[in-house]
């Protein structure tokens, strides 16, 4: 796992993988920026209170909310932007590590998105039902970890899997692995937890379940017999 986890790292400022980078990252900016803009203007619009230095105050509390809910919403609209390019991930680290094996098939671009939105929406309310927690210190970090790492490792490894078999193999695969499967996932999780770091999360995920998937099949390939194996796949 470990060398998996450094094949996805040393591939991830290479030209293919900036060009995607850049495209998701300046996608985010403008989700935030315009979120930014339309709540700040909701909220003039509300605050309706005077005298006009206790709307002043208001107005800057709401912006410091305002500041830090967009701050918590980062690693949830990377997510979701990110994931309209993520098949390209997957191809272009199927195409470098392992030219011999027939490439993956991306899924539709309407369920793509679908699922991108999915995920998207999924962290979000599942980050948003876990801020009591920030009144637990230690606490808080353990259990946004393990959560994370949950929803993470499911998503991208289901990911990489929808490449090359139907989504109830996919699944199946993933439960028979589930615990190196969730390993995995708290490395991505731990990413997710390092301030601008937590940008690369899907990217650097993308590329980590990758190599994992591959590794699994072909784990699968040995012990149920070559003939159950629906792709040839490399020993790398």
């Amino acid at each position: 796992m470990l060398d998996s986890a450094l094949m996805a790292a040393r591939q991830m400022f290479t030209p293919e993988f900036r060009a995607v980078l850049i495209k998701s990252l300046g996608l985010t900016l403008l989700a935030l920026a315009l979120g930014w803009i339309g709540l700040q203007a909701l909220i003039d619009h509300l605050l309706t209170l005077e005298p006009g230095y206790l709307r002043s105050g208001a107005q800057v509390v709401a912006g410091l909310g305002l500041a830090f809910g967009l701050l918590f919403l980062i690693t949830p609209v990377t997510a979701a932007v990110a994931g309209l390019f993520l098949d390209d991930v997957a191809a272009v680290v199927e195409r470098t590590h392992y030219p011999q094996d027939p490439p993956g098939v991306a899924p539709p671009a309407l369920r793509g998105a679908l699922m991108s939105a999915r995920f998207g929406a999924l962290v979000l309310a599942i980050n948003v039902a876990m801020l009591p927690l920030l009144f637990f210190p230690g606490v808080n970090l353990v259990a946004w970890g393990l959560v994370n790492a949950y929803l993470l490792s499911r998503e991208y490894f289901t990911l990489a899997a929808l490449r090359f078999r139907p989504e109830a193999e996919a699944a199946a695969l993933r439960r028979r692995h589930r615990g190196r499967v969730f390993v995995a996932g708290l490395a991505a999780a731990a990413l997710a937890i390092v301030p601008f770091a937590n940008l690369l999360t899907p990217l650097f995920a993308t590329a980590f379940f990758v190599h994992l998937h591959k590794k699994i099949a072909a784990l699968d390939a040995r012990r149920l017999g070559a003939s159950a194996a629906p792709e040839r796949l490399g020993s790398s």
